[in-house]
């Protein structure tokens, strides 16, 4: 079997530079020659010096007819390529795109301009769809602009493949992004009850998007830590996590309104029901999450006392 990369995306949708980062990359420069077919020119060429460094081949081809496995296997024979990255033209139909037998695809990733993810959607979603439906990850670049609509953005492309990944990126990378939909809990529960992972996605997500919790009920168990000079009534409840590995290791926790707060000890282990709130604090330097205790048990240690994020 020849292993064939395919990449789609419409006219000036970032293949070129994907594909230019991929060949870069150690992992990719592997033994033997890669094919690269192009099915249009876009305005960003191929460096020669990259070409060459990774024995890279480029063969165009430019009318939708000519893209058929008997031409496929001439360039294939030509070249003897141990692998074969497909920059396919979004402006022909995907569904009409035929291999030869013995080529199979490895990976299948579509690139979308996020500044202009609506005009296509909406002009062109048959085409849109028939790359997306086969496509393992779908990344859209270009965000810097259109962060407020990156969870509709997400819920188009879960319609048509609900399998898929889907990734952001703005000019500084990837966006690194918790969307209302891949909470590990319900918002609409009359009590978020947080586990070990809830608890984590939570105090994440409560950093950027407080507005989401604000008057929410949460239930979970954390461990006491009372900071020397902290305002009388006050404590904050938290985990401990392991971020990376075993040497990396945080308190996490937000600060939690108690009127028996004195009455609690250094790191012993609650349960706490609270509520949500934004406000001024200190230490945030500005507003950020509050809670304020509704009740606080005594309870014994989790199992797993630390969470992780590796």
């Amino acid at each position: 079997m020849k292993p064939v990369y395919m990449i789609n995306g419409f006219l000036e949708s970032g293949k070129t530079e994907f594909i230019c980062f991929t060949l870069a990359q150690q992992y990719f420069q592997v033994r033997g020659k890669t094919l690269l077919i192009l099915c249009e020119e876009g305005e960003n060429e191929y460096d020669p010096i990259l070409l060459k460094k990774t024995r890279t081949e480029i063969e165009l081809i430019d009318k939708e007819e000519d893209f058929n496995p008997a031409h496929l296997t001439d360039l294939e024979k030509l070249h003897k390529p141990e692998r074969i990255i497909i920059e396919y033209n979004g402006m022909w139909n995907y569904k009409n795109a035929k291999l030869p037998w013995y080529w199979k695809i490895e990976q299948q990733i579509t690139m979308i301009d996020g500044s202009t993810f609506p005009m296509y959607y909406t002009n062109m979603r048959s085409l849109l769809a028939e790359m997306i439906r086969k496509s393992e990850m779908i990344i859209f670049n270009r965000c810097d602009t259109v962060r407020e609509q990156l969870n509709a953005y997400k819920r188009n492309i879960k319609a048509v493949n609900a399998s898929a990944d889907v990734i952001f990126e703005d000019a500084n990378g990837e966006i690194d992004e918790i969307f209302e939909e891949d909470l590990p809990y319900d918002l609409k529960q009359d009590t978020i009850v947080l586990d070990n992972e809830g608890y984590g996605v939570w105090y994440l997500d409560s950093m950027e998007h407080v507005e989401r919790y604000v008057g929410k009920k949460l239930q979970f168990v954390a461990m006491v830590l009372k900071p020397e000079n902290f305002p009388k009534g006050y404590f904050v409840p938290g985990r401990m996590a392991m971020t990376c590995c075993a040497d990396d290791m945080a308190f996490l926790g937000y600060a939690c309104e108690y009127e028996g707060a004195e009455t609690l000890q250094q790191k012993e282990w609650v349960k706490v029901t609270a509520t949500v709130s934004k406000e001024y604090w200190k230490d945030y330097n500005g507003e950020g999450p509050i809670l304020h205790a509704v009740s606080v048990e005594k309870t014994k240690a989790p199992k797993e006392e630390v969470i992780s994020f590796t």
